[in-house]
């Protein structure tokens, strides 16, 4: 084959450290955009980014000349140093050094833009922590939770 083709969706969570910073509703969707401008500058595509107070999910199409680490790293250094700026509400946040990315076929991309674009709705049910563990079992992840909630 002549060139490289590919369409990977990417189904991303990531968390505020030790939740610190706590993310202000007012400011959500300026934080979503922006990570989606991030996304973009990455050579990738956005298709939703939404999230709760303590966390956020984004599902995009990865480019193929990223890796999934690297563009993690990417949104999470922006975004932070960007969020900083807001004011002094933001003066101490910080993302988890880690993230969860989870593979998302074509036939589940639909319900994967909902659960994302439902998420305050999730979180009166389920905490982030249930949510995690409940991906993690669906996608067969092992895990040492000695690890899992540390920073």
């Amino acid at each position: 084959m002549g060139q490289s083709l590919s369409k990977l969706y990417v189904h991303i969570i990531f968390h505020t450290k030790n939740s610190v910073g706590i993310i202000r509703k007012n400011e959500r969707d300026n934080l979503c955009a922006y990570m989606g401008s991030i996304i973009k500058d990455n050579g990738s595509i956005p298709i939703i980014i939404n999230g709760v107070e303590n966390h956020i999910h984004i599902l995009c199409v990865m480019s193929k000349n990223i890796t999934l680490a690297k563009l993690v790293e990417e949104i999470k250094r922006h975004s932070s140093r960007w969020i900083k700026t807001i004011d002094n509400h933001y003066k101490e946040f910080k993302w988890q050094g880690g993230y969860a990315g989870f593979s998302v076929s074509p036939s589940m991309v639909g319900k994967t833009k909902t659960y994302i674009q439902n998420q305050e709705e999730h979180h009166k049910k389920r905490t982030y922590k249930e949510e995690v563990l409940l991906f993690l079992e669906e996608y067969e992840i092992e895990y040492d939770e000695t690890y899992l909630w540390n920073d």
